[in-house]
């Protein structure tokens, strides 16, 4: 899978932990000596990062006679280098969104396109609800590969006569994506000649009348394994919550419209619904980033609902010099380049919140202060305004590199991280002024989205233990 978090090594994984360090070391030199010694001299490159990963993956699964490889693709699937395989025993195609658009198109069914690109000639796929266009697209290019393509039932449809399913991982869209994994793992199961998988239920003849272009497989009665296996899948990264003390640290990656949409549903419902502080000190914090070919006004907008008291944008560098972190390294974004970015995402965001206050009457105009967004002098007295819950000013300020935004977050109230430096840190007033509010506040509740990567380097810092 990819990207990775914090570690390079959490790409390739075998019975779900990633290889050792001495495996890596070992696979990754002899596929590189192999490479080396057989390329072509008139085009003398080796495959860039990601092929590399894609080989070296290929190679250890084979040498380490694994039962059963999970492959995901990196981007779209056509022309992604791990569609190199023939015949896999199944495909799976999940919701689709708006993503990596330089390469795969820029409209859903470009997309869907690239991604029936993986079916195989009478190799069994399945997919999600999709909207109706892509969903005929992925039929068609089912169509052409021969390639016999079905709907998940809803997760609800395996439920009937049953008790619901307990989820490891949170919000409403991974029921879908739970619903795709337990036909992708049965249809293996069923290949192996495995034994008491339950019995199929009938799909309902209204479900085959709904005009669907593409027919519905049928649910099945789960056994066992399948609802523990539900019930403790984790993935760290998304919607992950760590509690440190008063600071509680809200992590997804979310970086599509679609995904930050179902992110703020499961920030508002695991972050905003907690109860109250006694004496109803709470701040919430942003920590934003967005890489690649994103639109980040897009996706800020969604974000502007949860009310946060401050918005924090830097780059996914963890320190300002990552000579010594290879593993968090991009080398294709600069220091310079990713900052420029994050000053676009600052004004982005205040330029949102100016629009919101010019649309509700009860909201104060906020005070400029050098290109950033100050509390109002009269802060205790603007919570008792009707109607709106919180109505603040979120000052967006912007931090050289992940460790200084974290610090300045925690304060030195979240024992993984070091206060920040007293002298000179926060000269801009909406720094200072927070500073104050931060380690005051009976509780910060901090959401840190837009990129996988920046999640990464913040679980690095957050749990070092992850960095072993």
């Amino acid at each position: 899978s990819s990207p990775h978090l914090v570690q390079v090594r959490e790409r390739i994984r075998i019975n779900g932990q990633p290889i050792s360090k001495d495996l890596f070391n070992k696979y990754f030199w002899l596929v590189y000596n192999r490479l080396e010694e057989t390329k072509d001299p008139a085009h003398a490159s080796m495959p860039a990062y990601f092929r590399f990963l894609t080989i070296m993956a290929f190679h250890v699964f084979l040498q380490e006679k694994v039962d059963l490889a999970v492959v995901e693709v990196g981007i779209g699937g056509t022309y992604d280098c791990t569609n190199i395989i023939r015949a896999p025993v199944v495909c799976g195609v999940s919701s689709l969104g708006i993503d990596h658009t330089s390469i795969l198109g820029d409209t859903m069914e470009k997309i869907a396109w690239q991604k029936g690109g993986i079916f195989k000639p009478g190799v069994p796929a399945f997919t999600v609800a999709q909207p109706e266009r892509p969903l005929e697209v992925l039929r068609e290019r089912a169509r052409e590969r021969k390639c016999p393509l079905y709907l998940c039932p809803e997760l609800d449809d395996f439920e009937e006569g049953c008790r619901a399913l307990e989820l490891g991982l949170a919000g409403a869209h991974q029921r879908s994506n739970a619903a795709l994994a337990l036909q992708l793992a049965r249809t293996w199961l069923q290949r192996r000649g495995c034994q008491g998988l339950g019995e199929l239920k009938e799909v309902p003849p209204s479900t085959e009348l709904l005009g669907r272009p593409v027919p519905v497989a049928p649910a099945f009665q789960l056994t066992d394994p399948m609802i523990q296996g539900l019930r403790d899948t984790e993935w760290l990264g998304r919607t992950q919550v760590l509690c440190h003390g008063p600071v509680t640290w809200y992590l997804d990656g979310a970086h599509t419209t679609s995904s930050i949409q179902a992110c703020v549903r499961w920030f508002r419902q695991a972050a905003l619904n907690q109860d109250k502080p006694h004496d109803g000190s709470e701040v919430r914090v942003l920590l934003f980033n967005a890489t690649g070919d994103r639109d980040t006004a897009a996706l800020l907008k969604l974000l502007v609902p949860c009310h946060f008291d401050y918005a924090v944008f830097c780059p996914n560098f963890t320190e300002v010099s990552v000579a010594n972190n290879a593993d968090q390294q991009n080398f294709n974004v600069t220091l310079e380049n990713a900052l420029t970015r994050c000053l676009e995402n600052q004004r982005t965001w205040t330029r949102l919140l100016e629009e919101k206050v010019g649309q509700d009457p009860w909201l104060p105009s906020p005070l400029r202060v050098g290109g950033l967004l100050q509390p109002a002098p009269a802060r205790g007295s603007l919570l008792l305004v009707p109607p709106a819950p919180r109505p603040l000013n979120s000052p967006a300020l912007v931090f050289p590199c992940l460790a200084q935004a974290l610090r300045w977050v925690a304060q030195g109230r979240d024992p993984h991280l070091a206060a920040p430096a007293a002298s000179g840190a926060h000269a801009h007033p909406a720094a200072s002024s927070g500073a104050v509010l931060l380690r005051e506040a009976a509780a910060v509740r901090v959401l840190v989205t837009g990129s996988l990567h920046l999640v990464g380097g913040a679980l690095r810092l957050l749990d070092p233990a992850l960095s072993q």
